[in-house]
């Protein structure tokens, strides 16, 4: 690696990509110095590991990187440099050795974050000084760092700068989305942030939003637009969320953006046999009520039926009209009518953000040399089963490269 021994350099943002980049420019020899807004390193990291952290996929790396959309060419060869092998071998180094999952989703054996952020911790104190409680106001008239602290502030000169400020989802974690307009004022070309991986708002009524919040429905399909998403989704009191609605969330919000509500199709009984399921349905209903018969002949869960019910009610269609073949397709073909994304602040990521062709090939700011972005603050998106830390820690590689290089070519 080419050394840049004691040149200063300035890491905003203690997430994920920041921190990878002052581990890569601290090996080089740079005096580098992490300034975090928040009281500590990682909180967004943390979050993410809660219901088990979900590092990265072991799907082949072709498939991989078309995850990415049309930022896959600009991702790639960083993600080539830095691949789902090297983040696993990396974390065995910190002693936190992973395994792939059922889905082929890749987790820390650990299944949390807490063990590997301390662990990388103790790693960067060696050769990274962490700033916490500065929050990045900009530059300043001579071009010098800006940052408001419990004391007042201070000015930093830096010969290299990497933001790694994130998005704007969470933003009680530290990502608020703060620096559009810092860097906005500089003429640098930015979209604007929408919510991704995210939640949709639906108007339930009053008695399936009070009896369902919170409940999941297990095992279902979501299609829209030609695309059937296996998985799960959870009733919240505004609308639905989980992973099959993630899975959709960049069509369903770009069809939003463009209408003021869309359909989203959910098909409760997926797997079972559309024969066989007629046949259960066409079955004499005795002295059962109409719901208790529902729910033994099609196996449907409580949640299940009341969104079937719920779907009645707002087509003005009454159940018990309908004849067994006509219960079973509608049983597998509900629609529900999204009229809104949830709020970006509850999203799991986001999309938009600095537009790529402001950046160069080793993610400098082509207006701000020297200046070199990494992580969620490029204009790039993916789905989670851990393409997004993925591409944050291996653009925070990049980004720590460029630097490196850029800071040998000012000294030569």
């Amino acid at each position: 690696m080419t050394s840049v021994s004691g040149r200063r350099v300035a890491v905003i943002g203690a997430g994920p990509a920041g921190l990878m980049a002052a581990e890569v420019l601290a090996a080089s020899g740079a005096q580098v110095t992490v300034y975090e807004a928040m009281p500590s390193a990682g909180r967004k990291l943390l979050m993410a590991g809660r219901g088990g952290l979900n590092l990265t996929h072991s799907e082949p790396l072709p498939g991989f990187l078309a995850r990415y959309g049309d930022a896959a060419p600009r991702l790639a060869p960083a993600i080539a440099a830095f691949p789902p092998d090297a983040l696993r071998l990396w974390c065995e180094s910190l002693g936190q050795p992973t395994f792939v999952g059922s889905s082929g989703r890749i987790f820390p054996r650990a299944f949390k974050a807490s063990p590997l952020l301390r662990a990388w911790l103790r790693r960067l104190d060696a050769g990274v000084r962490l700033a916490l409680r500065h929050r990045w106001l900009g530059w300043n008239d001579g071009s010098e760092l800006s940052f408001e602290t419990p004391d007042g502030g201070c000015i930093v000169a830096a010969e290299a700068t990497v933001l790694a400020l994130g998005g704007a989802s969470w933003p009680r974690l530290g990502s608020n989305g703060r620096w559009t307009s810092l860097l906005a004022a500089r003429g640098i070309a930015i979209t604007p942030l929408r919510p991704a991986n995210c939640g949709f708002t639906v108007a339930w009524s009053q008695a399936f939003r009070e009896r369902f919040a919170g409940t999941p429905l297990k095992n279902v399909t979501l299609s829209f637009d030609g695309r059937d998403v296996k998985g799960e989704a959870v009733v919240t009191r505004d609308g639905i969320e989980g992973g099959a609605v993630y899975a959709l969330s960049s069509p369903l919000r770009e069809a939003l953006a463009r209408s003021r509500s869309v359909v989203l199709r959910i098909a409760l009984r997926p797997d079972a046999d559309k024969t066989r399921l007629r046949e259960r349905l066409s079955q004499p209903r005795g002295k059962q009520s109409f719901a208790t018969y529902l729910r033994k002949a099609a196996g449907l869960t409580p949640v299940a039926l009341g969104l079937l019910k719920e779907a009645a009610l707002s087509s003005q269609v009454a159940l018990s009209t309908l004849s067994p073949s006509e219960l079973a397709a509608r049983i597998n073909d509900i629609p529900i009518t999204l009229i809104g994304t949830a709020a970006m602040e509850r999203a799991i990521s986001t999309a938009g953000g600095i537009a790529l062709d402001e950046v160069d090939q080793n993610f400098m700011l082509r207006r701000l040399p020297g200046v070199f972005v990494a992580g969620e603050m490029l204009d790039w998106e993916a789905p989670t089963g851990g393409y997004l830390l993925q591409a944050c820690f291996a653009t925070g590689r990049a980004a720590a490269g460029g630097a490196i290089a850029w800071l040998a070519r000012q000294r030569s």
